[in-house]
């Protein structure tokens, strides 16, 4: 999922990239992020069928509506990005780690 948003994202800033692609691109990264949901989540099974449902479909619509070549370039370009996201993430589990051990130690010896 992570690369595929940072695909849209690299296909949203290049400059071939339709306007209305665009900002198709923004509505749906907002839509992801967004606490608000056309179905609420807490309404069992149905809750959740916006997010399995409708977010592919539009994924499937904006890959159509970007241009071909822009796609190549941007998922170029995300491969790159998500090796270096994966990279941080490691990271920052790492040190989230050892922040954890270290409160613990403390925690115990207090």
């Amino acid at each position: 999922m992570i690369a595929k948003i940072s695909l849209l994202i690299s296909a949203m800033r290049d400059k071939r990239t339709p306007w209305y692609a665009t900002g198709m691109v923004v509505l749906t990264l907002a839509y992801i992020i967004s606490p608000i949901d056309l179905i609420p989540d807490f309404i069992p099974i149905i809750g959740l069928l916006d997010e399995v449902i409708l977010v592919p479909v539009i994924y499937k619509l904006l890959i159509q509506c970007i241009p071909k070549q822009v796609i190549v370039d941007a998922n170029r370009t995300s491969q790159k990005e998500a090796d270096h996201v994966g990279m941080q993430v490691l990271g920052v589990s790492i040190i989230m780690i050892i922040w954890i051990a270290f409160i613990y130690l403390i925690h115990t010896f207090l």
